[in-house]
């Protein structure tokens, strides 16, 4: 249990029933791959360590982490925070201890769902969307996504529906993963996720990746593109020291998403699978109406839309075959909704992540407020339970 427990009575309920949250996180335990990992890999299990100066840090295939500093486990879960001072390094800030009620806890985060007055909440990893951005070796990878899928069907498995249990799913290795994806389905999880980028550069539309497609249409669950970090070569690095521009680097985190999502219309993947169920997570939903509008026009008016492999528009695509998650306090959605249909948004509330508004049911209230009750209720919970079949 978390060391610091809440009075729960001042949560803010949401004063709508039905809700869904489709991107919520918990924090992985930190010995989970030395519990969950296959004996063969038990040496390279990640682990949250303690260098000699009393700082903890994230061991990744046996050596420290190159892009998480030390020090940096403690933060993960400061969602309610804005002091920097919390987010410096210190001996006494821990990963555990500094973990916030219900997120590293089944029975906690379901007390913590009935406060907010929510029906259940999908849950994606913490550290599982940071490692994969610098581990190479496609073998450990796969290895470190079954250890977190069976333990995530073991977290959720006692509450009652409440917690949705959703595997990692690497996208090298495609009949691999494939295989992976059929064996977390079948253990409890109730879809798949990916990052944004691949270590072959194959694209995430690329034919080479239609196992997993194929797969993810056989069990009729869908698949989720979500944000996390990337390998350096790969992220877009267009100042010097970008690393010190805070604004700039969370804006930007989104970019990788939107190409990938992007080459399923250049590789005409929906054309192959039109069953194929995509989820997009954690980059915001207003930008869509921009990125439809940029593609319909090049499909429809230009040499280039002449040369795609999509037999109609990109934005009817997407309105039958996708589904996008909005930040609680975006003001466009309302809109986006009007133009695309009430059936393609979702929201999300990124907990216990500091990155994202820690007051998200206030304003998932506000949002709600704004949209007629038909597409209020699609949007708080309905179109969840619609695509992952809940």
């Amino acid at each position: 249990m978390s060391k610091w427990v809440p009075d729960l009575s001042h949560v803010q309920k949401l004063k709508y029933e039905g809700a869904i949250d489709a991107d919520g996180h918990i924090l992985e335990p930190p010995d989970l791959w030395e519990n969950y990992l296959e004996k063969k890999y038990l040496d390279r299990a990640m682990r949250i360590a303690v260098d000699e100066d009393g700082l903890e840090y994230v061991e990744i295939n046996g050596a420290p982490s190159k892009m998480l500093r030390k020090g940096f486990p403690s933060t993960m879960g400061l969602m309610h925070h804005k002091d920097p001072a919390m987010f410096e390094p210190g001996t006494e800030k821990t990963y555990v201890g500094n973990a916030p009620f219900g997120s590293m806890n089944a029975e906690e985060r379901v007390q913590l769902l009935d406060a907010e007055g929510l029906d259940a909440a999908l849950l994606y990893p913490t550290l599982g969307v940071l490692w994969e951005a610098e581990l190479d070796d496609r073998e450990l990878t796969l290895a470190y996504c079954r250890a977190y899928n069976r333990w995530i069907v073991d977290f959720c498995k006692d509450s009652g529906g409440r917690l949705v249990a959703i595997a990692h799913i690497p996208f090298d290795n495609p009949e691999e993963a494939a295989a992976e994806m059929e064996r977390a389905v079948k253990d409890g999880c109730k879809g798949a996720f990916t990052m944004p980028f691949t270590w072959s550069r194959k694209a995430h539309g690329d034919p080479v990746h239609d196992p997993i497609f194929q797969k993810a249409v056989e069990l009729d669950i869908p698949l989720a593109l979500h944000v996390g970090f990337e390998p350096l070569d790969q992220r877009p690095n267009r100042f010097e020291n970008a690393n010190r521009f805070p604004l700039l680097a969370n804006i930007t985190t989104a970019e990788g998403l939107r190409h990938a999502f992007t080459t399923f219309f250049d590789f005409g993947t929906f054309e192959r699978f039109p069953d194929l169920r995509l989820v997009l997570l954690e980059a915001g939903g207003g930008w869509i109406g921009q990125w439809m509008d940029r593609l319909d026009v090049m499909y429809h008016k230009t040499i280039i839309g002449a040369r795609t492999a999509v037999s109609r528009p990109p934005s009817e695509w997407f309105k039958s075959n996708c589904w996008i998650s909005c930040d609680p306090d975006e003001k466009l959605i309302p809109a986006m909704m009007e133009i695309f249909g009430e059936d393609r948004f979702v929201w999300a509330s990124d907990f216990p992540h500091a990155d994202h508004t820690p007051d998200y049911i206030k304003e998932i209230e506000r949002m709600a407020d704004s949209v007629p009750p038909s597409a209020r209720r699609k949007l708080l919970g309905d179109n969840i339970r619609d695509v992952y079949k809940l």
